[in-house]
Order: structure tokens, then sequence, then C-alpha cells
């Protein structure tokens, strides 16, 4: 591969604050075979900012004998009209066409390989893997990433906005690299972000995450634990101690491992994310203190909503929604506190946070066509 050159984000113009706000950009997706690269077709196919310029789907690098449409990859986007091509993947394919916004739902390593050629083109890049969520190298050896320029991966690493827009809103605006959170960390984060920042959690006996996912957050490829036969009727725990998500939770959490315990299950249902969060608080509070600290935390965040004590979410009430749904029981004696975290692992876990991040890159509201 020929040495990339890429310019630093005053010589883009990108990083200016303040940017323009558009009426539209030119979008692109490559990943587009996936489950979440199919939420994020269908998200974007009817975003009213872009219903004039509908986004480039891409496929697989080189020349395809016949003709490949979105349809033939995602036959439930089907509509009276013709389907979108989906082309081969090519970079000069990206500038001829004014691609100002690339979505990655690609493996990890494709999309390490691929931010900076993108980033060397002037395309911003909102990336649906876990390639750039993560800055210790520590956290990210779970990857098992290699880059072909160490220096200017590490470069590009340290401008990487995690793009969990209830903690970075202000970040993403203007972001190059915009690096969509797990599903799994984003209901955990959203859980406990608003009460570690209130100061009002004792870290000492160590926070439990108790988590549990449908199917499809292991992908489309089927593996020996998520077909039928082994999920159906089933509860599974997996990576007690060495999730690739745990990572996100101590950086954006600003925790020690020895703060937390993440442990995943997998759920026999195709989609959703509850998330089962034990606390013990420093001192003894009211279930109205909790609740106030959360409903201030995202009183500015439309696809937050939060419960009442003792009136908990169900997966069932998020499915297939952009939200996610935040609840808590407090003990009677206020110490021991009990959240519960519900959300779609394909939307508000993957491609509608993808689709919330671009509306806030372009200063666009940043719910719409998510609700």
């Amino acid at each position: 591969m020929a040495e990339i050159s890429v310019l630093t984000p005053q010589e883009s113009g990108l990083h200016a604050k303040y940017l323009p706000v558009p009426s539209t950009v030119r979008t692109a997706v490559a990943g587009v075979s996936g489950y979440a690269g199919g939420e994020l077709a269908r998200l974007l196919l009817h975003h009213p900012k872009l219903a004039d310029t509908t986004p480039t789907f891409l496929g697989r690098p080189g020349e395809d004998a016949a003709k490949l449409y979105l349809t033939d990859l995602q036959p439930q986007l089907a509509t009276s009209g013709p389907s979108p091509e989906v082309v081969p993947f090519s970079w000069d394919r990206l500038v001829d066409e004014g691609v100002e916004v690339l979505f990655l739902a690609t493996p990890h390593e494709q999309s390490r390989e691929w931010v900076p050629e993108a980033i060397a083109r002037n395309i911003r890049v909102i990336d649906l893997s876990g390639a750039w969520r993560l800055n210790d190298d520590a956290n990210r050896a779970v990857y098992k990433l290699t880059d072909a320029n160490p220096d200017l991966a590490r470069n590009l690493q340290a401008e990487a906005v995690y793009g969990c827009p209830e903690l970075h809103r202000k970040d993403l605006r203007d972001a190059r690299i915009v690096a969509n959170p797990g599903c799994y960390a984003t209901s955990i984060i959203l859980a406990l972000a608003p009460l570690l920042e209130a100061g009002i959690v004792d870290l000492s006996p160590g926070i439990i995450c108790d988590a549990k996912s449908g199917i499809s957050g292991a992908g489309k490829a089927a593996t020996a634990k998520t077909h039928f036969m082994y999920a159906a009727d089933n509860l599974s725990a997996y990576n007690v101690f060495g999730h690739r998500h745990t990572g996100e939770l101590l950086e954006q959490l600003h925790l020690d491992a020895s703060d937390i315990q993440f442990t995943p299950h997998l759920l026999p249902i195709p989609r959703g994310i509850l998330s089962t969060i034990y606390v013990r608080l420093i001192e003894s509070m009211h279930p109205e203190k909790i609740e106030s600290i959360f409903r201030a935390c995202y009183a500015t965040s439309p696809l937050v909503r939060v419960r009442g004590n003792g009136n908990l979410p169900q997966i069932q009430y998020i499915v297939r929604t952009n939200y996610c749904d935040i609840g808590f029981e407090l003990e009677p004696g206020g110490k021991r506190l009990v959240i519960v975290s519900c959300l779609d692992n394909l939307l508000k876990g993957a491609a509608g946070q993808a689709v919330q991040n671009l509306n806030l890159m372009c200063g666009w509201n940043e719910a719409e066509g998510l609700l």
C-alpha cells in the first residue's frame, strides 16, 4: 500500500469550530450486508436530511461480474421503487461522488486499515467496529490490531472521538473520526455515568454489571454458540473476565479493573440488551434524589428515557427503537441500588447511535430521523 499523507485537522478545515450547518451530506456505507449495516441502510434511506442524496452502498473491493442490489442483501428494505445498487468499494469512487461521511460497518481490522485512507481524502468516518474506541494499548490489545504506520495510527487514535453523544456531544461536532461505542458498553455507561459523576457510588465493594444480549449482537456469521440448536431454550454466560467491551467501561467511566465486574450473557432472542447493575452508595439516599440525578444528566438527551424508582425497563419496550431506557430500585435502607438499562443492540447500540452521531457532526437535531 502506498504511503498515506494525512492532513492535520487545521489543514483539512474539518476541525474549524462552528462549521456551517449543511442542508444535506453525501454519505457512504461499507459493510451493508450485516445486521447493523442493514439497520444503518434503513435509517439513512429514511433520514429527512438525506431525502435527495441516496447513500452510496459499498460491497467488497474489486470488479463484480453481476450487479448487486441492496435488497439482494437486505430483502426487508424492498419498496415499490428500484433498489439502490451495491457497488464495489473504491476510494476513487468515493472521491468522485463527493462522499463526505463514510460509515464503516466492517470488521475491526478492516476499519483500522481504512480510516487513515479516508482521512487522507478528507472523508470523515463513523466507525461501528471496535478499531478506534480504545486509547489504552492494553485495552485495545483484545482486538489484536496491527498498523502499517504506527505513528500515523497513534495520532489518529488520539484524535478519534468516542461516539457516545450523551457524554461527548460537544466533541462530535467537528470530529473527523467517530468511534461508535459497543452495544453492551452503551447500556452500562449510560446507566453509571450520572451516578459516578455525582460522586455517590462506593467503589470499594465493586460494581457488578450483569448484562444479557440477543443473538444478533454476535453478528450475522453463525457460530457453534449462536445457531438455533445451541441458543434456543438456553441462557449462557461468556467471556466473563475478557469481554472486549470492558475496556470501554474502564476508559469512559474512569474506573480501574478492580472497580467493576462485567459479565455478558446470551439470550435466546433476536435482539435487545438488558443490563442489571448493582452498586452501593457512599451514604443512604432517597429515591427522589437518585431520579433527579438521572433526569438532570439526561435532560437534553432525547434518546434516553429515565424511569422512576421501581419502574424497571424491559426489552419489549425498546426493541426496534433508538432509545435507551434507564430505571432503578433503591432498597429501603437507601444504600443498595439496582439500575436496569435497556436498549436495542442494533439501533441505540449500533446503527441508531451512528446516525445520532452523524446528526451531531452535521449540526442537525441529534434525534433527526430516529424518533
